[in-house]
């Protein structure tokens, strides 16, 4: 038994090592830990996939599919329009926007509500003439809060209910810790913690990331052109050209194709309204024989609006009729990491036009083909309004802002509530199991048309999925092989003698230490066998010590690998690693200094 002890230990002790070095995927991490305590004989062989029929794995899927569902009801997409009409007030839009990110984080997946507000949280920034630094932190750590409110507000809750020796906990039974420390949470970042965000101030504070209108130039195809006759794609890719010269509409007898297909053949006298830097045009003219259409790059209008104007046509020019501009942010689980856009086709594949790139809060220069997409970047998109939402989410990137903030999603606001509603009130009243209810509910909204079967497999995180079902094997593996014993007399050996808050405390503070440098779930389900052990050998209750747990799992303040929330806002507002200690640390013990005598009052 010490040798299985020495080898879980060593497992567990790579595979933290592995999630801190964050080069490989930790759903990758996580199935090379299950393979190595499989190939030892710690797992029986028939439990060795187990953990992908787990009911913690079930519910978290059913619970993304429909967060996706009331997303595409316009649930949240309401709630959004009604809190751009609360004003400029810094400390309204905070406590506002933290709280009502909070309570859709209770009951739909934390990435989702804040890639939900993240546009508003954008807009209101820039219309207040702040930087979104201000907003976008105290937006992501209020996701994290919500969170912990509900079963299904984050998946360290589904899985520390399954370890509750009796029976699971109910669809609310976390709510007295959970509002305690989102109450207290709130109330100190919406009137203090706001103030401790760094202040990303620059020229262009209040304005948008990316002005279109400064690098946009109308081509003309002259009578007897080379390329009348041939396809875009022959044109965009004479010589060198492709790699950094933008088509965002194709103009013909007055009428504007915005974002043209590149197997359009072209004709004489077509004008091309292209993006591109002086010094890349005059390459392009000079390859091409084009001719400018309407004279230099950036130059002003002759009727007095000046170059703003002009800019300010070509914008509204882009994104008339299907065609729109918008802003996303590339997730850390995008398709898009490491690649480049010609190597995606992503034009040709997903109608999707790449128009700027942005990283830590600069464009980047240099041609558009040559940049490797990384986690954080901004980009500037043009697509068409029916597919581009869709052909986003595919690629791995939220939006952040369009031109303009348009809410143009039909609403089933009643179906996709009301279904959700029912799930919730047939799991309070007890009469099916929170997995068999909600997994009824995200089938319901497949067949009720709020999302495709096809949207609704897109909307797994299948990382998480694979992770959890991986994970749970190597926990119970810690567990049986007396590994999570040994250390919970070790823990044992310091509390002892001592006040069931400290060492309540020590699990939290320990638990949220661990879920600030590697994935919540992963955190959750290494110490939940410990504080088992724990409560069993000091007398205290094993419900207090797994509420300490799950709160510790689940609010990862500190550094921005330790929730996807955080990694989420570091670009759009520019911050830096170490930005997030300064409010994480004092709401860190706001929640500590909350969550332990409401645990010990509630569950002690």
């Amino acid at each position: 038994m010490v040798a299985d002890q020495w080898i879980v230990f060593a497992v567990l002790l790579v595979t933290l090592a592995a999630f801190i070095w964050n080069r490989l995927r930790f759903d990758v991490v996580a199935m090379l830990a299950l393979l190595a305590v499989a190939i030892a004989g710690l797992v029986p062989v028939d439990s060795v996939f187990a953990g992908f029929g787990h009911p913690a794995v079930i519910t978290v899927a059913a619970v993304l599919v429909i967060s996706q569902g009331l997303v595409n009801g316009g649930v949240v997409d309401e709630v959004a329009r009604l809190l751009a009409r609360v004003g400029n007030n810094a400390v309204i839009q905070v406590l506002t926007l933290t709280l009502v990110v909070a309570v859709c984080s209770a009951f739909i997946n934390n990435v989702g509500a804040l890639a939900l507000l993240m546009p508003v949280a954008i807009w209101m920034s820039r219309e207040a003439g702040r930087s979104p630094s201000l907003l976008l932190m105290p937006l992501a750590f209020g996701s994290l809060l919500g969170g912990t409110i509900t079963l299904i507000g984050t998946p360290p809750n589904i899985i520390i209910a399954s370890y509750r020796e009796a029976g699971t906990f109910g669809l609310f039974d976390f709510a007295p810790v959970g509002l305690a420390i989102s109450l207290a949470g709130i109330v100190f970042i919406g009137l203090i913690g706001w103030r401790l965000t760094p202040k990303r101030e620059d020229p262009a504070a209040g304005e948008k990331l990316f002005s279109v209108g400064d690098y946009l130039t109308e081509l003309k195809l002259t009578e007897g052109s080379d390329y009348a006759g041939s396809t875009l794609h022959n044109l965009l890719t004479a010589g060198d050209s492709q790699n950094n010269l933008v088509v965002l509409s194709l103009i013909r007898d007055d009428k504007t194709t915005p974002a043209p297909s590149t197997f359009t053949i072209l004709r004489e006298n077509d004008v091309l309204l292209v993006e591109a830097d002086t010094e890349s045009l005059g390459e392009f003219l000079e390859i091409t024989g084009l001719t400018l259409a309407s004279g230099a790059p950036n130059e002003e209008e002759k009727d007095g609006t000046g170059g703003k104007g002009r800019r300010q046509q070509a914008e509204d020019e882009l994104v008339a009729g299907d065609a729109r501009l918008i802003e996303a942010v590339v997730t850390p689980g995008s398709q898009l990491v490491g690649r480049t856009a010609n190597r995606l086709n992503l034009r040709e594949r997903y109608s999707v036009n790449v128009v700027a790139v942005a990283r830590q809060g600069h464009r980047l220069k240099q041609r558009l083909a040559d940049i490797r997409f990384r986690s954080g970047d901004i980009l500037l998109v043009q697509g068409f309004e029916e597919t581009l939402p869709a052909n986003l989410r595919t690629l791995g990137c939220l939006p952040l802002a369009e031109r303009g903030l348009a809410f143009g999603r039909e609403k089933r606001l009643g179906l996709a509530g009301g279904l959700f509603a029912v799930a919730i009130l047939v799991i309070i009243a007890g009469w099916v199991t929170p997995p068999v209810a909600l997994v009824a509910c995200a089938v319901a909204m497949v067949l009720a048309g709020l999302l495709e079967a096809s949207d609704a497999y897109k909307a797994i995180d299948w990382s998480v999925v694979v992770l959890l079902a991986a994970m749970i094997p190597v926990g119970q593996a810690l567990e049986t092989t007396g590994g999570a014993d040994l250390i919970a007399r070790q823990i044992l050996a310091i509390g002892e003698g001592q006040a069931p808050w400290l060492v309540l405390s020590i699990i939290l503070i320990g638990t949220m230490l661990l879920s600030n440098v590697v994935n919540n779930a992963a955190a959750a389900i290494l110490v939940a066998p410990i504080a088992l052990g724990v409560a069993g050998q000091l007398g205290l209750s094993s419900d207090a010590t797994l509420m300490a747990v799950a709160i510790g799992a689940s609010c990862a303040f500190l550094t921005p690998i330790g929730h996807q929330s955080n990694a989420l806002v570091i670009e759009p507002a520019g911050y830096r690693f170490g930005d997030y200690w300064r409010l994480g640390l004092p709401l860190s013990v706001v929640v500590t200094a909350t969550a332990v005598p409401v645990i010990l009052w509630v569950w002690g």
